[in-house]
């Protein structure tokens, strides 16, 4: 008997035809500022003239919309939803449907949650798709390694030894499966060198540079002009710059 096929696996295939390259940015520990990253990178690349889409994919804790202080409401539909446009980044959010409800997912759940929100956005045509990923290899980690296609992986880290180590095991599962990973992210440095550009060597991964600890990031969260003021903002520029036009390592 033939299995049948999902119908929202082909929808998401169109629906990213237009997308030239989706990466996902993630660092399987949560509370390293993965979030801030991928929000400050989807920021600097549409400052400097990418079309940039955004997806938070952390479904039980969305907060790329409080980074980058999105006011939400219920997106416009047009033959699908229509991402949010914010300080000309298209970003989608399980928080622009759900407002401050909570949106507790397991299992299924969380899987029919990606399938459905891939399969109705439309993302038109971007450079880029940033995903920013929950924590942990669980089933939302699974699934975009299933169903998105062409999905590359960047990896964020601190320098904490519990850190390093859960970041490692995500490095080890995308290696074992030879998913593309763009390099390893330094978050919240406060000395150059170290166990995070230790782990890039380890998995022969690109080290693609470090973020500062910037006490003034807190204050800007939600203000897209003070957080271009940030230190964080400036390093990240340079990140963007550099690895996006790099191809990723297999």
């Amino acid at each position: 008997m033939t299995e049948s096929i999902d119908p929202r696996v082909v929808a998401i295939e169109d629906r990213l035809a237009n997308v030239e390259r989706v990466i996902a940015v993630t660092g399987s520990k949560g509370g390293i500022g993965k979030t801030v990253v991928a929000s400050l990178l989807a920021l600097t690349l549409a400052d400097r003239g990418r079309s940039v889409g955004l997806f938070d994919l952390d479904f039980t804790s969305p907060t790329d919309h409080v980074v980058l202080g999105s006011v939400g409401g219920f997106p416009t539909e047009t033959f699908g939803i229509d991402p949010v446009s914010v300080a000309g980044i298209d970003m989608m959010s399980i928080a622009f449907l759900s407002g401050r409800a909570a949106t507790p997912l397991r299992g299924g759940d969380a899987t029919n949650a990606l399938l459905e929100l891939l399969a109705v956005t439309n993302w038109g045509s971007q450079d880029l798709l940033l995903l920013d990923m929950p924590p942990g290899l669980g089933d939302t980690s699974l699934d975009v390694l299933r169903y998105v296609p062409r999905v590359e992986f960047l990896l964020v880290a601190t320098a904490s030894r519990l850190v390093v180590d859960s970041v490692r095991r995500a490095a080890a599962l995308l290696t074992e499966l030879d998913a593309p990973i763009l390099g390893v992210v330094e978050n919240l440095q406060r000395r150059a060198g170290g166990v995070v550009h230790d782990l890039a060597d380890e998995f022969g991964l690109d080290s693609l540079g470090a973020v500062p600890f910037d006490e003034s990031l807190e204050v800007a969260l939600g203000d897209v002009r003070a957080l271009r003021d940030t230190d964080a903002y400036a390093a990240v520029t340079q990140i963007g710059e550099e690895s996006v036009g790099r191809p990723p390592s297999t």
